[in-house]
């Protein structure tokens, strides 16, 4: 029988034993702790993230392979193949859930195509913990992750979006290169109508947590927090 594969959420930002304690109940610590075989996007941070679970074995014992989004789709089955051979697996992304913005995506979806169990863990996801404190739609939202680079192009796709929101009353969900936080508040301020509810939600479970819900009109109106390199989810929602 092939083991199982188990999705581990992460903390959202770095912190240290109690940081990951305030995030992740006691069965998912427990769970994690007892693994021998973990993938993530990086070896070095799986490490940490190990060394804040405590694990029952050495973690030099442990085995850590890498998928990330430049891993050949041909590794995914090299991936699965000690799980296949049955033993238990964890996977861990950087940040938050394994799986949703996450390269994990394609080795869950080969897991269930090789008839290998899938077992999520509860843990943090910023993009439920902004659409929960936002105040916006929360029966019918879509997350978009990264919008365009290119200045014109984003607020082109932020009106799309709009436009969206507006006639299925849905809240529309996405993110940004923390260096690029202001100037997508901006370009989201600028291209949105007056009327337009939008919220940003930073350093989701951390100390400096901050989440903020205006309409456009009154963004333009108040100061903004400090967005500056800290990790942020953005939310509208039209009416």
């Amino acid at each position: 029988m092939s083991g199982v594969l188990y999705l581990i959420p992460n903390t959202l930002g770095e912190g240290d034993t109690a940081a990951l304690a305030s995030v992740l109940p006691e069965p998912v610590r427990a769970r994690a702790a007892a693994l021998g075989y973990y993938i993530g996007e990086n070896a070095k941070t799986t490490r940490a993230f190990l060394k804040k679970v405590g694990t029952e074995r050495p973690i030099q014992e442990i085995e850590i392979r890498e998928l990330n989004v430049n891993t050949p789709r041909a590794e995914i089955d090299r991936l699965l193949a000690p799980i296949l051979a049955g033993a238990d697996a964890g996977l861990v992304s950087e940040a938050g859930c394994p799986a949703v913005a996450d390269p994990g995506a394609l080795l869950v979806r080969r897991a269930h195509e090789r008839g290998v169990k899938v077992v999520p863990f509860v843990g943090p996801s910023s993009i439920l913990l902004a659409l929960m404190a936002s105040g916006m739609n929360g029966q019918s939202f879509a997350f978009n992750g990264y919008l365009p680079v290119d200045a014109a192009e984003r607020g082109k796709r932020l009106r799309e979006l709009e436009q969206v929101s507006r006639k299925a009353n849905q809240t529309q969900i996405f993110i940004e290169t923390p260096y690029r936080n202001r100037a997508m508040l901006d370009t989201l301020v600028a291209a949105c109508a007056p009327s337009t509810l939008i919220c940003v939600a930073v350093d989701l479970t951390l100390p400096g947590e901050t989440i903020v819900t205006r309409t456009a009109a009154d963004w333009k109106k108040g100061a903004a927090p400090d967005l500056h390199k800290r990790p942020a989810i953005f939310l509208l929602l039209a009416s």
